[in-house]
């Protein structure tokens, strides 16, 4: 085993060449490769470092991979002997595509797949051969049209309350108002946010708090704490009841954030898909 052109860059450094974020994923035609070990799509020709085993050439993206690639080869070959990047789906990827994570642009891979840092779903950098609105981006739109459409009526419900000029407590009682609230909020905390709680989830494994953490507290917070206030009010001190001994619930505050999260993740993803097509179109 013999390494060629050790180096020392920062990690993920030829991530940024133009020649990769045009390129294919098969290094035979089209010199480019796979670093076996961070997973990271490079030109051959550009690699920081490369290393010979058993009478192939394998290239990295730095010296640090380089090294521990050679500490223990075996740990990173694939049964066909070919360098691949590890939590890589099989799925079939479109031609020309480098997924990276929105938050953290240093990930790069070959293939869809999450965020090792924060758990975020990785996106395509570039257009494919197959364009077409990203899978992301129609889930988050229709997990916003459908939090919407139950967020809006919570809200003036709510709000209608504490507003002199509607008026709407002679209209809709403060019991009903709670469960009215109940009913239109649970799907949106437990359907339309999902994605946020499995993200948060995710940074608390990688001990990597996020703003997915954050979001999901706080949905998760209010949510739980309106809970125990509709179907147990007498766990709550007196000093806290209102009209007809009712706890105050904050279904609007959980749907509400939600929706306004939703909405700043659709108009993030378009952004994207919009840069993304300029960026293929700039000549290289």
């Amino acid at each position: 085993m013999q390494p060629v052109d050790q180096k020392d860059p920062s990690c993920g450094s030829a991530g940024n060449d133009p020649d990769v974020m045009n390129g294919s994923t098969s290094p035979v035609a089209s010199g480019r490769a796979y670093d076996p070990v961070c997973g990271m799509m490079l030109a051959a020709s550009t690699a920081k470092s490369r290393a010979e085993h058993d009478g192939q050439t394998y290239y990295f993206c730095c010296g640090g991979c380089q090294a521990k690639f050679l500490a223990n080869p075996s740990l990173y070959m694939t049964r066909t002997d070919r360098p691949t990047p590890p939590n890589v789906p099989s799925a079939p990827v479109a031609h020309g595509t480098i997924y990276i994570c929105p938050m953290h642009p240093q990930i790069q891979r070959g293939g869809a797949g999450s965020c090792p840092i924060c758990g975020m779903a990785l996106e395509p950098q570039g257009i494919p051969e197959a364009e077409g609105t990203s899978p992301e981006l129609r889930d988050m739109t229709r997990r916003f049209l459908v939090g919407a459409l139950l967020a809006a009526p919570i809200f003036v419900i709510e709000m209608g309350g504490h507003l002199a000029v509607l008026n709407l407590d002679h209209f809709v009682s403060t019991a009903a108002s709670m469960w009215i609230q109940f009913a239109l909020a649970t799907p949106i905390v437990l359907w339309c946010a999902w994605p946020f709680f499995q993200r948060a989830w995710t940074s608390v494994l990688n001990r990597s708090p996020n703003m997915f953490t954050l979001i999901a507290f706080g949905v998760g917070a209010s949510y739980a704490y309106s809970l125990v206030a509709t179907f147990a009010p007498e766990l709550f001190p007196e000093t806290l009841r209102q009209h007809g001994s009712l706890i105050p619930v904050y279904y609007e505050a959980a749907a509400v954030v939600t929706v306004l999260v939703l909405l700043g993740q659709v108009l993030e993803l378009r952004a994207r898909a919009k840069s993304a097509l300029r960026w293929a179109r700039v000549p290289m």
